[in-house]
């Protein structure tokens, strides 16, 4: 069987990315990301000092926050207070986890960075839309620290972007949407930075009915970096 995508994409094509910078107005830097029918809000408060296991250490933190808003699906989603489900603390420590590898926290100074990713619309791929978009937000509010003169320098690193790759029939599928993501044997979150090559962040992989080899594995990451190296330029056209 041959999977036929319902948009008419090839297996290794994008959905169309959109950066929307400064869509809301009091944060250092905000980008609404839209990956196809995924929108998520991505909004970066900076403040003054860290938590406490880094006080009087010369390096900052950086942290994430990530919800899904009650009307990002068909079904009206409860809003999370007090209790995080699981699935929201995983999701927002690993944007949280990806995000840190593009800075460096000493550059920094004793500042804590936060990223808030609010999924508005969700059609799959709201994690690695989020860790997207929270880059370039990210790189613009210390763009613009720098202008302010609250640092010397940028601390930026290099370019972090991710994207979901499946396998359907035993096809490699680059950035699924909801129905792709739900008929996939096999679901993957690919996190890279850029700068010298590519390299692997975190790579999160399973198996929802039987199992993969290593040539799919192979395949999977090969579509993931051919995906990422065409969003990390959309991402350098939207920061500049």
């Amino acid at each position: 069987m041959v999977w036929q995508r319902l948009d008419n994409r090839f297996f290794d094509q994008l959905r169309p990315f959109k950066f929307e910078l400064d869509f809301t107005k009091f944060a250092q830097a905000s980008v609404l990301t839209s990956c196809g029918d995924t929108k998520v809000l991505c909004t970066v408060s900076v403040e003054e000092g860290v938590p406490p296991f880094l006080r009087d250490s010369g390096q900052g933190w950086l942290t994430a926050e990530y919800r899904m808003m009650p009307g990002a699906t068909p079904e009206r989603q409860r809003r999370e207070f007090m209790k995080l489900s699981g699935r929201t603390q995983e999701i927002q420590r690993l944007i949280g986890r990806s995000l840190r590898a593009a800075i460096d926290l000493k550059a920094l100074g004793e500042r804590t960075i936060t990223i808030d990713a609010d999924v508005l619309q969700a059609d799959g791929g709201t994690r690695t839309t989020a860790i997207t978009g929270g880059y370039v937000g990210l790189a613009i509010a210390c763009e613009r620290l720098v202008k302010a003169g609250i640092l010397g320098k940028s601390p930026i690193i290099a370019p972090v972007a991710a994207i979901s790759v499946g396998l359907i029939a035993g096809q490699a599928y680059l950035d699924l949407n909801y129905l792709e993501d739900v008929a996939a044997d096999v679901d993957f979150n690919v996190v890279m930075i850029g700068g010298q090559g590519l390299n692997l962040i975190e790579v999160q992989g399973t198996a929802e009915a039987g199992s993969y080899n290593r040539a799919q594995l192979n395949q999977i990451l090969d579509v993931a970096e051919k995906g990422i190296q065409t969003i990390m330029t959309l991402q350098t056209k939207a920061i500049h």
